[in-house]
């Protein structure tokens, strides 16, 4: 490739905020991959967060970006995967595959786009150093005539009307809003523009761990669990992050709960297909040589986590741990707690990319 900006490109960063600050762009924040796309001509590539190439596992955007952007650019966005429920991050998960033949079967059952939301080259223009106010109206006139996989980001600098996206936009899962000061420059990897998103809590069970690492004396994860309607107890997520002290104390503590997968909630031989358990043995879709085994624990401690938003049934990202609540009864841990975001369509959003 012969572009002002050639790959691989560390896309730009933001910050975590509590509040939306004033003065700025404002965006809704899109749940998918982050990636940058470079086209010279009809050689494609499409960028990740870590740089690496993930253009194997979207061939429908290689074809739709010959055809729908201009023949040399490079276009910072997220790749998502829209569904008429809203985005769906499990099945973009899932291109993440070695072989090609389900990689294009995927392509074909659940076709990705690409939501751009700035301009870094434009022709024989480095468009790098110019303010995103300048980037912003670039992209717009060069991506008038994409669709209807290439789509641009909404935005506005109205911070009323980005505090009804905040609210809105996440039935659509969509989770959160991005403000950009309308004078920065392109800056890879540089947190220079801000993020706010969901922070909500819950109360957990705590069902099972795994060890962390470096040995078999440290907590690595605590997995925890939410009741269903059916009493049956779902896997949602886990937690991780503490001290190594904490995962230590936390190793010796919890001995006294460990028992075995016999009549435990998540004895995967006792289970239906479909259910979620976490799994013995399991590998991981990121790092084949990764071990997801667990120790199992009788289900008497409740946690309290902080999560964004949900992802079906579980969270989307990893939990953080608040406090312990010894004062709660596990059995009361249900999803009837957890704050459910009224239903917002895509369409609504960009017209366009909710599929038919």
């Amino acid at each position: 490739m012969q572009l002002p900006v050639n790959p691989p490109v560390s896309p730009m960063l933001a910050k975590s905020v509590a509040t939306i600050p004033p003065d700025a762009s404002y965006e809704p924040k899109w749940d998918g991959f982050r990636s940058v796309c470079f086209r010279d001509g009809d050689d494609i590539v499409l960028g990740s967060r870590n740089e690496k190439p993930i253009t194997r596992y979207f061939p429908e955007l290689v074809s739709a970006a010959l055809a729908e952007l201009p023949t040399r650019c490079v276009i910072d966005g997220e790749i998502v995967i829209a569904t008429r429920t809203g985005l769906d991050f499990e099945a973009l998960q899932q291109r993440i595959h070695p072989a090609d033949s389900r990689v294009r079967m995927l392509a074909e059952k659940t076709p990705a786009s690409f939501v751009a939301f700035d301009l870094l080259a434009l022709g024989d223009d480095d468009y790098t150093g110019r303010p995103f106010s300048e980037r912003r109206a670039a992209l717009v006139q060069a991506l008038a005539d994409a669709g209807p996989s290439f789509h641009v980001t909404p935005a506005t600098t109205d911070l009323q009307t980005a505090q009804r996206w905040f609210a809105e936009f996440e039935g659509a899962g969509l989770d959160g809003v991005i403000a950009k000061p309308l004078t920065i420059t392109y800056q890879p990897d540089k947190r220079v523009m801000f993020k706010v998103k969901h922070q909500r809590t819950a109360d957990c069970v705590v069902a099972g761990y795994r060890v962390h690492k470096t040995g078999d004396d440290a907590i690595g994860s605590l997995l925890l669990g939410l009741y269903t309607d059916d009493g049956a107890l779902a896997s949602v997520g886990v937690i991780g992050a503490f001290p190594m002290a904490e995962r230590r104390r936390l190793f010796t503590e919890l001995q006294s709960l460990v028992t075995e997968f016999e009549g435990h909630p998540w004895n995967w031989a006792a289970h239906d297909a479909g259910e979620r358990t976490p799994q013995k043995n399991a590998g991981s879709r990121w790092n084949a040589g990764k071990d997801l085994s667990f120790v199992p624990l009788r289900p008497e401690r409740v946690v309290e986590v902080r999560y964004d938003h949900m992802e079906g049934e579980r969270f989307r990202h990893t939990a953080q741990f608040n406090r312990w609540r010894p004062d709660r009864d596990p059995r009361s841990c249900t999803y009837e707690q957890l704050e459910r975001p009224l239903t917002f369509s895509l369409g609504d959003i960009i017209p366009g990319l909710e599929p038919s």
